[in-house]
């Protein structure tokens, strides 16, 4: 598991998602997942396929899952 509590309090974790090639696929994955409640902060990166989510407390898998779905992408997995 990839979710580390930050000494604010925080919780960053690193999710893995497929079919990100560009700032659009970006930009409409970080926008899905940054409704998700306690969500701060959120870097997606195409190159990588990694999306770093920082927030108030872990999320659910499931929550994540729906908005990346929602952005027409697919949560593989915890990076």
């Amino acid at each position: 598991m990839t979710a580390q509590t930050d000494t604010q309090g925080t919780v960053t974790t690193v999710y893995k998602v497929s079919g990100m090639s560009c700032g659009h696929c970006e930009g409409a994955v970080s926008s899905e997942i940054s409704e998700i409640a306690g969500v701060s902060s959120v870097k997606a990166t195409a190159a990588t396929g990694e999306v770093t989510v920082v927030s108030a407390a872990p999320l659910d898998d499931e929550a994540v899952r729906a908005a990346v779905d929602e952005a027409g992408y697919e949560l593989v997995g915890k990076a």
